[in-house]
């Protein structure tokens, strides 16, 4: 889908130099005459944003079809798993996605651990720089959760600011932990600890809701928690208790529901910062995502490895 943002036309050049194209028109649906036409020739399909479902009905329509691209993040809500049966080699742009949500997540941390948003309402507060709140990001203690692509990135940007890096994650050892430059606890420790807890894992049904009442209330007083992962991993009304009491703050760059109503609580508090899941690229940003996919045709072009290959056993424990 060669959306304007993402594929220049200095990227559609270099990639019609390697292969011959279809169309710059994108396919939105694969049930139409034109669409099926097109799919019949399809080799590699570069897929974005809102793409179709692309399941055994798709693929038996596409019968040369050998590699699936997708500009963007997750594969998991686009592609049936008759695609990894069928053996078609997938690719995800996930990790040129996950950039500017670290950076994002990065400055999040940094303002939040200034108290700058809730500060922000009233500019002539005075602080007292001596004060034991613990004002300021260096020395604090960050939780991580999830050492996914971003959570990994987050900590790497973290590591040179001087403070101390929690991590809980299934999936990661203790070494490996270490080698991140972090130290591995179990959830509810780096949630009692952390002065600032940020999210980073997936989106799965035992994810939902991880962080409900009860783990709530573990963190302590002044706490932040940010949230740039899925909305569904915290107890929307859970938070909102915690937040109105103004004992925790929250950067929620994604809700559940999302978004939330005009009048929800969460809205209007001084300690909350809500965006509009912007923390992934927009605008110049998605330059890299069309990079990244064009990099993975000609990688995959020249038999050499995918950089953000996708496989079947990722799916339980990808966003």
């Amino acid at each position: 889908m060669f959306l304007p943002g993402i594929f220049p036309p200095d990227l559609v050049d270099r990639l019609g130099r390697r292969v011959r194209l279809d169309s710059a028109e994108p396919l939105t649906r694969f049930d139409t005459d034109e669409s099926l036409a097109r799919l019949a020739k399809v080799e590699i399909l570069i897929t974005g944003w809102r793409c179709p479902l692309i399941d055994a009905e798709v693929l038996d329509r596409a019968p040369r079809l050998r590699a699936v691209i997708h500009a963007a993040g997750t594969v998991k809500h686009h592609l049936a798993p008759a695609v990894f049966e069928r053996g078609i080699a997938v690719s995800s742009a996930v990790a040129a996605n996950a950039g500017p949500v670290a950076d994002y997540t990065i400055a999040a941390m940094i303002l939040a651990a200034k108290r700058v948003f809730a500060l922000a309402r009233d500019p002539h507060t005075e602080l007292d720089e001596h004060s034991p709140d613990g004002i300021g990001l260096h020395g604090a203690t960050v939780g991580i959760v999830g050492a996914s692509r971003i959570g990994r990135l987050v900590i790497e940007r973290l590591l040179p600011l001087g403070v101390n890096v929690l991590l809980t994650d299934p999936y990661v050892t203790q070494e490996e932990a270490r080698s991140l430059g972090a130290r591995l606890v179990d959830l509810d420790t780096l949630v009692s600890a952390g002065d600032i807890v940020s999210m980073h894992a997936p989106e799965l049904p035992e994810t939902r809701h991880m962080f409900d009442g009860r783990r709530l209330a573990l963190l302590r007083d002044g706490a932040v928690l940010i949230n740039t992962s899925r909305g569904s991993l915290v107890d929307t009304d859970a938070l909102t208790k915690e937040c109105v009491a103004g004992r925790i703050d929250a950067v929620l760059d994604v809700t559940d529901p999302e978004p939330l109503p005009t009048a929800h609580p969460l809205r209007s508090l001084p300690n909350v910062l809500l965006t509009p899941h912007v923390a992934g690229a927009h605008g110049r940003e998605l330059r890299r995502l069309g990079e990244f996919a064009v990099s993975e045709v000609e990688r995959f072009l020249a038999g050499q490895p995918l950089a953000g290959a996708v496989h079947a056993d990722d799916l339980a424990r990808i966003a």
